[in-house]
């Protein structure tokens, strides 16, 4: 039996037919005993995603007698260490817990065929030949359009916010998502939003929401682990709406069960929860009795089988007719009647095609068509896949500040992590000064997006001066970039 873990008890039983999608297959033969988890960048006790890992390890381990561990990770170059301390400590199970771990678990998976490899937020790139390695995956797009409903239903002022962690493909989700939202139950509404490149700054949160806060935002949604949580601790102890995301934050985040919860409490309107905890467990559940990892090697949560929720409004003032519109859309999503306009692989929107191909005509003017090839470390300075090739299209346009751009990439491992036009040099890490959405599993990107007005101007000024770089999860050993033409 596999538990289905709700937010609150965390106590009913359900069999493993109606958990798990697809056929089953066993990797191995003997009962596992041990589990041992890497956390993403961060702390285990990080109020969120983290944490919600950790949980449904814990609860796994005491419905299945399982001894554990955990490590935690302070820098992406510690995965493959931190793997590899599990393996030589004999653990049958490894969890690793984020997106930027992807390739150091399906490399440690490959070179251990008899230990289960569960991976949060990851996609096995070898199905066929990966058994032992299944990948946690969820409709953060569905989770950002619920709350995007949310805001734009509670919004006075017709401005909302979000305040997201690294741009990488679950928070482009996420944020797309919220977005969606929020247009589709107020077309007009003007939705703000930034990318911050650090999971664990919620300095830099808090500033990003004052700064919202101050443009008129009167419903703040925080999705970037503790640098979220610290936006919307900053906007419910102003006196402005907030929106959590992973875990219910009025107990992760605001301590709402304690004696001396946050300041604002009562202003946390819900937060959109990512079921981390469910799929844990029914991973590792699923291995302990034997039954083994989805056949495809995927094991998807969204609002269908209640691995994505929306959390209930606890304190804050939200009209339950309001309520009763955010669960009507939720029943939508999950019959399908109604569908999020946001790719569930890279985040990309579904009509992206269609403005970048007005853009590339005569529809919309634009100012210069700047077309490179991408290429590995074999044919450009610094570190990349010498395999890697592809072509980048990017279209600017002063006037508005807008940039469009097509992406083709072959030959590294995809979905991308990233890409994005930066400073030129010799180092391939140079400062990001547009981002792009990555290519997805089906190697394309295209889309539009507004950018610094100033920084528009140089490139036009001064093109050969900026690269376009795409880049994998073990940035940077992955990357393809080209060097924008000169005109």
């Amino acid at each position: 039996m596999l538990r289905r873990l709700s937010l609150a008890s965390l106590v009913v039983l359900i069999l493993v037919a109606t958990v798990l999608p697809g056929a089953l297959v066993s990797a191995q033969d003997a009962a596992i005993e041990s589990v041992c988890l890497v956390t993403d960048v961060g702390r285990v006790n990080d109020n969120g995603f983290n944490e919600f890992a950790y949980d449904g390890m814990n609860l796994a381990a005491e419905d299945f007698d399982l001894d554990t561990t955990f490590i935690e990770t302070q820098a992406q170059a510690d995965y493959p260490a931190h793997i590899a301390t599990c393996l030589q400590e004999g653990y049958d199970v490894i969890v690793t817990v984020g997106f930027a771990v992807n390739e150091a678990t399906a490399a440690a998976a490959a070179e251990n065929p008899d230990v289960y490899f569960i991976g949060v937020d990851q996609a096995n790139p070898d199905p066929e030949n990966l058994p032992n390695y299944v990948g946690i995956q969820f409709r953060e797009d569905q989770a950002g359009f619920l709350v995007g409903a949310l805001a734009a239903l509670m919004s006075e002022t017709g401005t909302i916010a979000g305040v997201y962690g690294i741009e990488i493909p679950p928070v482009i989700k996420f944020r797309r998502g919220f977005e969606q939202g929020a247009a589709y139950i107020n077309p007009e509404i003007e939705v703000l939003g930034v990318y911050i490149d650090n999971f664990v700054a919620p300095d830099r949160g808090a500033a990003a929401a004052e700064q919202f806060i101050g443009e008129g935002a009167d419903v703040i949604f925080g999705a970037g682990g503790p640098t979220g949580s610290g936006a919307i601790l900053y906007a419910a102890s102003e006196g402005v709406m907030a929106i959590g995301v992973d875990k219910d934050e009025y107990f992760s985040t605001f301590g709402g069960e304690s004696d001396d919860p946050s300041p604002g409490i009562e202003y946390l309107i819900s937060s959109a929860v990512k079921r981390v905890d469910q799929g844990v467990y029914d991973m590792i559940a699923a291995v302990a009795e034997g039954e083994g990892f989805p056949e495809s090697q995927v094991y998807a949560l969204d609002v269908a089988n209640e691995g994505i929720v929306v959390a209930p409004p606890h304190e804050s003032d939200v009209p339950e007719e309001v309520t009763e519109q955010v669960q009507a859309i939720l029943e939508g999503l999950a019959d399908g009647s109604i569908e999020t306009g946001v790719d569930p692989s890279s985040g990309a929107l579904l009509g992206e095609e269609t403005a970048a191909a007005s853009f590339m005509v005569d529809d919309v003017s634009h100012d210069a068509d700047l077309t490179t090839a991408l290429t590995g470390a074999a044919e450009v300075p610094g570190p990349g896949d010498e395999d890697g090739s592809g072509t980048a299209w990017i279209a600017v346009e002063e006037a508005d500040s807008m940039v469009c751009w097509q992406i083709q990439v072959a030959d590294i491992t995809l979905p991308a992590a990233a890409a994005h036009i930066h400073v030129g040099g010799a180092d391939v890490a140079g400062d990001v000064v547009v981002p792009l959405s990555p290519p997805g599993a089906e190697g394309t990107s295209t889309g539009c997006g507004e950018a610094d007005a100033a920084i528009l101007s140089d490139i036009l000024a001064n093109p050969a001066g900026y690269y376009v770089n795409v880049h994998t999860s073990d940035f940077p050993s992955g990357a393809v970039r080209g060097q924008l033409p000169g005109m």
